[in-house]
């Protein structure tokens, strides 16, 4: 049997999602391997396997279990930011020649970064929101942000994959405490005038059969966008299949599926939109979207008659088939 690392945890803010979407993959894995959790850290890397935790090497990409030693064959990696969603880990497993289920090194960090991701949509006409970039050393300056962009407006951490450090900045006076806020999860900021419509998300993924989009999910947040508390602790509802018309949704899983070629993605992508006056317009593309219970793919896989089991029994036909 084939040994399968699903890699978790990281160095974000999201590590205790991270393992939790991974525990939920690990519960359902298809049968024929042997799969077991690469719980991530700074200080080091630990193996979960058969109820035991043991040190796992990351130079050798093993580890030991009773005097014998367990080496990696393939990887799934399910580590929300850095190191993993930003395409690290990938970049690592390539060049150590072990196959992974996921996007490549390149596709992951374009995604990773919501400014460069939504300009490289925007040059193949995909819309997307008007935008501000900040580095670190950038000059901070409120009134020509609001001039360009208007109120209200999203600040985003633009490089940590994260849903901590986002602001919806009401007035002027706002935007520079949410600067902050942003900066303490990345090295650079993406300013996004608002957009009004309905927030809907679409999973992507290849199938047997090719580019596949799962039913639509409507995001009703309770907050005031879908923040954490409303994505991850119930403070928002999540429609599936979202109440839009069959045009509306044809529209928008067809440019998910356009962008999911474009960038070259592999495995689960999730991307998400604002339909703003009948035009879908590109919010953010996660290439390692949560998988935890409390997460909407699974929502869409249940909608779509499927279950995780058979969901991910797919994916690893079809994406191993690809890498060998």
């Amino acid at each position: 049997m084939q040994n399968i690392g699903i890699f978790c945890g990281g160095f974000s803010s999201e590590f205790e999602i991270s393992v939790k979407s991974a525990n939920t993959i690990l519960n359902h894995f298809p049968d024929n391997y042997n799969p077991f959790l690469i719980e991530v850290r700074q200080e080091k890397w630990t193996a979960l396997y058969k109820g035991g935790n043991f040190d796992f090497d990351p130079w050798q990409l093993s580890f030991e279990y009773e005097g014998q030693e367990i080496r990696l064959d393939r990887a799934l990696i399910y580590i929300h930011g850095n190191p993993g969603e930003n395409g690290k880990l990938q970049a690592f497993l390539e060049m150590k020649g072990v196959p992974f289920i996921n996007s490549g090194a390149l596709a992951s960090e374009l995604s990773f970064d919501k400014w460069y991701c939504n300009q490289f949509l925007k040059s193949f006409d995909i819309p997307v929101a008007k935008s501000v970039l900040l580095r670190r050393d950038s000059v901070r300056n409120p009134a020509a942000v609001v001039a360009e962009l208007g109120l209200p407006c999203f600040v985003k951490p633009a490089d940590s994959g994260s849903s901590f450090g986002i602001s919806k900045v009401k007035t002027q006076d706002e935007l520079l405490p949410a600067l902050e806020l942003a900066f303490k999860e990345g090295e650079s900021v993406v300013i996004e005038a608002f957009l009004a419509g309905t927030e809907v998300t679409c999973g992507v993924y290849r199938s047997a059969k090719g580019v596949y989009a799962l039913p639509l999910t409507e995001i009703a947040s309770e907050n005031e966008f879908f923040d954490y508390e409303a994505k991850y602790l119930g403070k928002s509802q999540e429609i599936t299949p979202a109440r839009v018309s069959d045009e509306i949704r044809d529209k928008v899983q067809a440019c998910a599926k356009r962008i999911y070629s474009l960038m070259n993605l592999r495995s689960i992508a999730r991307i998400d939109f604002m339909v703003v006056d009948g035009v879908p317009h590109v919010i953010e593309v996660n290439t390692t979207p949560g998988f935890s219970p409390a997460s909407i793919v699974p929502q869409m896989i249940a909608s779509d008659g499927n279950d995780i089991k058979s969901f991910w029994t797919e994916i690893l036909e079809v994406e191993l088939r690809i890498k060998n």
